[in-house]
């Protein structure tokens, strides 16, 4: 079948067809002025307070890259620091050693502050100054800022060299906290606390004390070996399994007999 020719347009139909193309082009225009003119004004009204926010930012965010690069230096001298005084207390040079300690503690870090406090309670423990090192470990017990396992260490050691002046109140006050089984000082808090409570006369709480801390496996040999001693004497068995001890103890012997023959 043949196709109909298409009617060409009228040249009224094309004037039409301009003008809506043109108008089509003014609306576009006209929409994209107005959202111009939006634009400006939102920035003539927001536009300082948004920059000034933007300024802040950036500010401080150049201040805590500064900061965080200072804290890092700082710390990598005061870890030197701390190095070389070990050093030099390593090598006999006592006196030079806390003289190099003495920066830390006074403005360094709260770790390093505290090991160098510690390093300089021991160095006046060994010098018979006991006063002088329970007030360096007193002060980094106080000290809040300390890491916790430090503040720790210094009320044992506290404890330790001033137990004598202490009344046993005192060191189960201070010590009970520490002498539980899990904790990284049950073997060192614990036995200052058994002997504290066999001041008190209260061997009922002293056995089974020194028996738990003989039984631990994260307790250091030396005093589970003293702790199994004492609750013996104290009538309290820190034996799990008896026939195991005495198959060990058989072993042990067997082959020093075949030594011996």
């Amino acid at each position: 079948m043949a196709l109909r020719p298409t009617r060409p347009q009228s040249r009224s139909d094309q004037l039409a067809e301009r003008k809506a193309a043109q108008g089509d082009v003014f609306l576009r225009e006209v929409d994209d002025a107005l959202r111009e003119d939006q634009v400006f004004d939102a920035l003539r009204r927001y536009g300082k307070p948004v920059g000034a926010l933007v300024v802040a930012g950036l500010v401080g965010l150049a201040g805590w890259l500064w900061y965080d690069y200072h804290k890092a230096t700082v710390a990598g001298e005061q870890g030197e620091r701390m190095t070389i005084a070990l050093d030099q207390l390593e090598a006999g040079r006592v006196q030079t050693s806390s003289d190099s300690m003495a920066p830390l503690v006074k403005d360094g870090g709260p770790g390093y502050r505290a090991a160098a406090q510690l390093t300089q309670a021991g160095i006046a423990a060994q010098q018979n100054k006991t006063d002088d090192a329970a007030k360096l470990l007193a002060a980094v017990a106080a000290d809040q800022s300390a890491p916790q396992a430090y503040r720790d260490l210094a009320t044992i050691r506290e404890v330790a060299i001033t137990m004598d002046k202490l009344p046993p109140e005192k060191v189960v006050e201070r010590l009970k906290p520490l002498a539980v089984p899990g904790n990284a000082w049950f073997g060192s808090a614990g036995e200052l606390l058994g002997f504290a409570y066999l001041k008190q006369g209260k061997n009922d709480l002293a056995g089974p004390l020194f028996a738990a801390m003989a039984k631990d496996k994260t307790v250091p040999a030396s005093i589970r070996e003293r702790a199994r001693q004492l609750a013996g004497t104290l009538g309290v068995d820190t034996i799990d399994d008896p026939k195991a001890l005495i198959a060990q103890g058989q072993a042990q012997q067997g082959p020093a007999d075949a030594g011996a023959q």
